[in-house]
């Protein structure tokens, strides 16, 4: 039987952007729903953080979700078995009260999972886990230990895998893979970068929503469970690009690509200022959303000056401050502090 796996989509995120919410629309209307229609798909896994915020959405954003997404799953008649992540608990200590349960309440196809439970999946037994806080720990625990299901999925922040590309995550408050060893499989949503040890598999979000997913990529997952493989299903929609200029004409440069969509131009050799100035007006022509330009202040004929110059302007946000941290005198413990930092980034993402 094969089923569809999505993970963190993140509905009504940055305030409910418009302009992000047409990007993700692309992806559901191009890739997501023309392939569980061609599939055959009945089942669907959704492993969290459906929305962005846990203490409120607003109204166009509830609307948006589900016109585009939920009542097009109700109508196609297919079951959706829906985890609470960290971002759709409304306390960070117990999942009780959840966007799920009080948003999706007139959706008979919904199947939510609040802290635990075991469904047939196919002919495999799978055990469902919600967002593990202070108040389900221990019953968590104790589920893990005793269930005869041979497939997890779940919403877990484990020590020890890529929470984005070029930063592994160091304290996950989920523990460590080692609990979850008896499984065949585990599956699990929270990490938007996708990877794996064979036995636990982060399988990524649908879309790009920041900087760090620029290059990185996105979609859902196509499980069998008979066979217990899964195929991930590439978005090719993106929103973030680099465009790199060395001295790059601007009569042959096609700007349409990027209409609508947040760029940096990455200024590599500029020995014609006007030409520079004419393949910017292409690219504001066309309609970028954000334009931002990058380049040295240090020149020598036309070239930007400095060896290290291209692998620092290609670094995200996360792995500048760890470099940072990495290279200071600090007697404190450098993998706390670049937790600390990690948190103190993702949650300023989320304000945003």
């Amino acid at each position: 039987m094969k089923v569809a796996v999505i993970t963190d989509q993140h509905f009504g995120m940055r305030k409910g952007s418009r302009l992000f919410h047409d990007y993700f629309k692309k992806f559901y209307e191009d890739i997501f729903f023309p392939t569980l229609e061609r599939e055959g798909i009945t089942t669907l896994i959704d492993m969290g953080d459906t929305f962005d915020n846990r203490r409120s959405i607003d109204l166009w954003s509830l609307e948006w979700a589900k016109t585009n997404y939920f009542d097009r799953l109700r109508d196609m008649g297919i079951t959706v078995y829906t985890i609470v992540g960290n971002h759709t608990a409304y306390f960070k200590n117990n999942n009780s009260v959840n966007t799920i349960d009080l948003l999706l309440r007139e959706y008979s196809n919904m199947v939510l999972v609040r802290d635990h439970a075991e469904y047939t999946i196919g002919d495999t037994r799978c055990l469902f886990l919600g967002w593990i806080n202070d108040e389900n720990r221990a019953k968590i625990k104790r589920k893990i230990k005793s269930t005869k299901s041979t497939v997890c999925f779940a919403h877990l922040e484990l020590t020890g895998y890529q929470v984005y590309r070029g930063f592994t995550q160091q304290n996950g408050c989920s523990g460590t893979a080692d609990q979850f060893q008896k499984f065949d499989r585990v599956y699990s949503g929270h990490y938007h970068h996708r990877s794996n040890d064979g036995k636990v598999f982060y399988l990524g979000n649908p879309y790009e929503m920041f900087w760090n997913d620029c290059d990185d990529a996105r979609g859902f997952t196509i499980w069998d469970s008979d066979t217990l493989e899964h195929t991930p299903i590439n978005n090719p929609h993106r929103m973030f690009y680099k465009i790199y200029y060395e001295d790059t004409p601007y009569q042959i440069f096609d700007a349409s690509p990027y209409t609508g969509k947040i760029v940096k131009l990455i200024v590599r050799r500029k020995s014609k200022p006007k030409d520079f100035e004419k393949f910017v007006d292409k690219l504001h022509a066309v309609g970028v959303e954000e334009l931002k330009i990058i380049e040295s202040a240090d020149w020598n004929n036309g070239y930007i000056v400095g060896e290290d110059f291209k692998d620092k302007e290609d670094e995200n946000t996360i792995s500048l401050l760890n470099r940072f941290v990495d290279e200071s005198d600090i007697s404190l413990d450098k993998s706390r502090v670049k937790g600390i930092i990690t948190d103190i980034y993702r949650r300023a993402c989320e304000v945003e």
